[in-house]
Order: structure tokens, then C-alpha cells, then sequence
């Protein structure tokens, strides 16, 4: 969501405090020369790790940032920033002052003089939030989102949504096709219940925690591995990565050495909110349910009148990067998207090609699609384990090779050998790279439970890689995926929340605008379509995704 003021902002949904564009360009700016002249007094959040595998108990220490990353990060700290829920008192509020979907409107807006709607207006709609005891809520911060569609045209475009910091809000779409233009604006969370996830990650970044099996010989132990360990009197090991900074650590078996560490596993999740703070996640009563339209909740749209000037599309102005249509995927302002519905056109545009997917299970599914609808795609059987892989496929009659391999911790897979832990940067540093090579980053999910500034440090780290692999290989192509929204249980929001990867999804799109990498944009990829929002999107949208990679590869040629 954006908030008022924050028109020089491009993307979709963000959000900022009401700041005016000069107001945060001289910030940024003096910003920016405050920590560049004066490094020692900015506060380092990430702190050198001894080098030593043992460590004393309760160490919880990062790499240091340099003054440029620092810089970046309070930038990106502030462009994310999130409105407040005021108190009126030391405890949360009760669920009757909450936001109430069922109590909320939305109001199409009339165009001006009344006149009609055409291809290439922009409709605008107002929203109003009500907590249970329908009175108006009077401050913002509820996390929305908004659609337009047509069902029998399998149409859909995502909105913007603004904040404007007293419980109302606005969302605007442009208007793409002739026909019905539905409205669909989802409550996802309220307010109250933002603040609770902000909470929990202030507290309990820890809330799931990963686990190691030290072994030798006859003895083996099960410890506890994580970023930050809690501190009793068990000496740590020390996992930092000595190439990437990445830390890690798990607490020391009793009787074995950290060098007897075999593999790294989810642990599990350690739950801690009121019973309060519980009845903001309630499927179908707060959490990811629509508001009813005050009035109508469509207009018609016309053909574009005679003269009208064409609609500027291009996703740098309207904040939009495509829509559907007939249920294909057609970008604004983007390169145009072939449709390669054969597995013959898919080869062709692959042929002599090296693909590397790097990342969650996310990009797993790319891979997986592939294999799936490509039959001279044969995977090789690397004996591992489903989840985490590594995975590799051969087309040896078009020279087609694809790669497949999940990124280093945190990851939360059953179990992953310890030699297959890679962190992507690390990966990406030991390519060639080349014309004929495509590489897929996708990193957001496993990230949601930490402080932002874990994932930023992440991104930081692989964005050097990537820009030292496009120095000495310039012809390579490196395609970025974005976040999605996904399922929303008790369980998944606490863990995993839209609101959680919309964060990182900003962060995400910000740390690689300036470098000549392609976006496939799941986000909206995922928001603007028909179907149920899921971690892993229905086949249909992988589909239109994968229609979007192979353009960037094969920009002449189609299926």
C-alpha cells in the first residue's frame, strides 16, 4: 500500500510514512553522506563472529556492514516502513476495536462529469474500515489488497492501494479491456494484527528453529541451529560462511567436535501469542476476507473514445507490470510475452542453453514444470533427497542442461546433507557464465520469521555476486523472481504472512532495479489472477510464468 505523498514511489503496494518526494530525496541523501563521512558512529546490527568453531554460550554476532551497505539498509528500512497502531493503553486492543470486514465498504468513484468509461481511464475507489462495533476506524495501517476482473474474459490486473493514515483508503486500476471490470478489495490483515507480527519478530526471531545430526562413529547427537541462539551454558559451533559472511550457528554436542556436523533439518516452531492476539488470524472473519461493495461493484467499460491518447503502460509509470487477458499474461511497458504452448518450442528457445535455478521451492516448481512438459528433458538421478535436491535434467539432443539447487540457510526442508548446503552467492561466484548461460534467483520465503535486515544482508551479499558474474560474463542472463501472496492459516501468518513477503518483496525489487537482471513478477502474477492464492501457485500461473522466462531468453521467437 502506498500512503498519501507517495506519488514519486513506483512498484506495486508500497507503503511509507506521508512524506513529500524532496522531503525523502534530501533525506536519503543526508543520509547517505552522514554514514559515508562518519562510519564509526553508525550502529552496526551485524558484528564479526569469532573464527573459531567453538564459541561461548549466547553468542549472536553478524558480519559487519560496510558504510555503502549501511547506508542502503536504513534507506530500504525506511522505504518499507509501516504506520503504527496507536495505544491507548499498555495492553492490545479488544477484538470490538479491531478492523471488521464485515462492517468495511468500498465505493466505486464516478468519473468526472459523469461521462462513461473507456479503455485506458484509470478507476478509483475508495475503502473505509469499521472495527466490530461498526464505528470508523481513525488510523491506518491494515493491510489490503485489490483486483480488477472479468471471469468469462479470464481478465485481471492488480491495484494500488494508498493508505491514508486515518482509516480510509483508496485503490486505483486502469481500466485494460472492453466489457465488465469487477472490483475485489480483500481485507488481509488488520492493523492490530500487523503490529503482532511485528511484534513476534522483534521477540522471537528464533519462533522456528532448525536442528543438525552430529555423528561419529557409534556416537551422534541432535542439536539445536539457528542465526541467533538463545544463551545457556552450551558452547556454540560456528558455521560462518567464510566467503559470504553468511553466519550460522548450532550448539555444540556434548561429546563430539563441530566437524562432525552430517546434515541440517527443520526443527519445528515454538508458538507464543495471547489468546487476544490469536483472534486477529481468524480465516473468514479477519484474515484474507473480502469487503463488500457500498453500491455497485462494476462498471462497463467502452472502447477507447476517438482521439483519446493511448494509456501509458509502462510499469515505471503506472506501478503495474502486466494484467491477464483470456487468461495469458500481457506485460505494460515490458517486452512482449510469446506463448510457447509446445514442448517443441520450448526446446528450440532452450537449445545450447545452460539454465541454473537457485533458490526456495518456489523456483523449485520452474524446474519442475520443465521436466513435466518437456519430454527430451530427462532428469539425471543424483540419488537426492525430494525437497532439496540438487536436481540436473539433459535434453543431450539440443544440448539442454538445467540445474536446480535450494539456497543455504535458513531453508526449512526436511533434511539436506551438509555437503549440498550452498548459499547462492557462493554458486553464482563459480560459473563462467556466458551468452548461452541463464541463471533464476528466487529467495524471499524461508526469510519471513527474521528482522528484515537478515534478508537485506542476504540480497547485499548475492547482488555482488551477480554483478561480478555480469563483469566478466555480460551476456548472461539473469532473471530475478519476485514474492507471492499464498494460504493464510493461524499457523502460515505467524510464519509466513503476505504481509511478511510483501516487505521482502519491496526489498527485493529495490536491491536489483539498477541492474541488468529481467523480473518475473509473481506478485502480481499471483494477485491478479482467478485463482486461490498458494505458497505454490496452480499450474496456470506457473504456465504464464514460464511464458515470461522464455521470452527474456527467446525475446523473436514464440510457440
Amino acid at each position: 500500500m502506498k500512503t498519501d505523498n507517495e506519488a514519486c514511489k513506483t512498484g506495486v503496494v508500497t507503503l511509507r510514512p506521508p512524506t513529500y518526494c524532496a522531503v525523502f530525496l534530501c533525506l536519503a541523501v543526508f543520509v547517505l553522506i552522514f554514514v559515508l563521512r562518519n562510519p564509526a558512529q553508525h550502529d552496526v546490527k551485524f558484528k564479526m563472529a569469532p573464527s573459531h568453531p567453538e564459541m561461548p554460550p549466547g553468542s549472536c554476532t553478524f558480519q559487519p556492514l560496510s558504510s555503502m551497505d549501511a547506508a542502503e539498509e536504513l534507506l530500504l528500512l525506511e522505504s518499507i516502513a509501516w504506520p503504527e497502531s496507536p495505544r491507548s493503553s499498555p495492553h492490545p486492543p479488544s477484538l470490538e476495536q479491531t478492523s471488521d470486514p464485515a462492517h468495511s465498504t468500498f465505493t466505486i468513484l464516478p468519473q468526472k462529469g459523469g461521462r462513461q468509461w473507456h479503455t485506458g481511464d484509470q478507476l478509483k475507489v475508495t475503502i473505509k474500515l469499521y472495527n466490530f462495533q461498526g464505528l470508523r476506524k481513525k488510523y491506518g495501517g491494515d493491510f489490503l489488497l485489490a483486483r480488477l476482473y472479468n471471469p468469462s474474459l479470464e481478465a485481471g490486473v492488480a491495484g494500488q492501494v494508498v493508505d491514508h493514515l486515518n482509516g480510509s483508503y483508496s485503490a486505483v486500476f486502469p481500466l485494460l479491456w472492453e466489457g465488465s471490470a469487477q472490483v475485489e478489495v480483500t481485507l488481509v490483515h488488520p492493523s492490530e494484527a500487523v503490529a503482532v507480527l511485528r511484534r513476534l519478530t522483534s521477540e522471537q526471531p528464533d519462533r522456528i528453529y532448525f536442528q543438525s545430526l552430529f555423528r561419529s562413529n557409534l556416537l551422534s547427537q541432535i542439536t539445536t541451529c539457528n542465526y541467533c541462539l538463545r544463551s545457556t551454558q552450551q558452547p556454540l559451533c560456528n558455521f560462518t560462511d567464510l566467503y559470504t559472511g553468511e553466519s550460522w550457528f548450532c550448539y555444540k554436542p556434548k561429546k563430539l567436535s563441530c566437524d562432525a556436523r552430517i546434515n541440517h533439518s527443520r526443527g519445528g516452531f515454538n508458538q507464543n501469542i495471547t489468546a487476544m492476539e490469536e483472534k486477529l488470524f481468524k480465516s473468514g472473519i479477519n484474515m484474507k476476507v473480502s469487503i463488500r461493495a457500498s453500491g455497485a461493484a462494476n462498471v462497463t467499460v467502452l472502447p477507447k473514445k476517438k482521439g483519446q491518447p493511448e494509456m501509458k503502460t509502462s510499469s515505471g509509470k503506472s506501478g503495474h507490470s502486466g494484467y491477464y487477458y483470456q487468461g495469458v499474461w500481457r506485460t505494460l511497458g515490458g517486452p512482449t510475452i510469446h506463448h510457447f504452448n509446445t514442448s517443441s518450442s520450448i526446446s528450440q528457445c532452450l537449445k545450447g542453453k545452460v539454465v541454473h535455478l537457485y533458490g526456495d521451492s518456489t523456483v523449485r516448481q520452474w524446474f519442475e514444470h520443465l521436466l513435466a512438459t518437456v519430454p527430451d528433458l530427462k532428469e539425471f538421478n543424483l540419488h537426492s533427497l525430494k525437497q532439496g535436491g540438487p536436481f540436473m535434467a539433459f535434453d543431450y539432443a539440443n544440448n539442454i542442461m538445467v540445474t536446480y539447487r535450494c539456497h543455504g540457510p535458513p531453508i526449512r526442508f526436511a533434511s539436506i546433507p551438509v555437503s549440498d548446503l550452498r548459499y547462492i552467492a557462493n554458486e553464482l561466484d563459480g560459473l563462467i557464465g556466458g551468452t548461452n548461460t541463464v541463471v533464476i534467483v528466487g529467495i524471499w520465503s524461508h526469510f519471513s520469521t527474521y528482522p528484515i535486515e537478515v534478508y537485506i544482508h542476504r540480497l547485499q551479499v548475492i547482488r555482488r555476486a551477480v554483478v561480478r558474474l555480469l563483469d566478466r560474463a555480460p551476456g548472461t542472463l539473469v532473471v530475478i523472481r519476485t514474492a507471492n501472496p499464498k494460504a493464510l492459516t493461524l499457523y502460515e501468518s505467524l510464519t509466513n504472512s503476505d504481509w511478511y513477503s510483501l516487505q521482502r518483496d519491496k526489498v527485493l525489487r529495490a536491491m536489483f532495479k539498477d541492474l541488468n537482471v529481467r523480473l518475473v513478477d509473481a506478485w502480481e502474477m499471483s494477485l491478479a489472477h482467478h485463482l486461490p492464492h498458494n505458497l505454490h501457485p496452480q499450474p496456470p500461473i506457473i504456465k504464464n510464468m514460464i511464458d515470461v522466462l522464455l521470452s527474456y531468453i527467446c525475446p523473436t521467437k514464440g510457440g
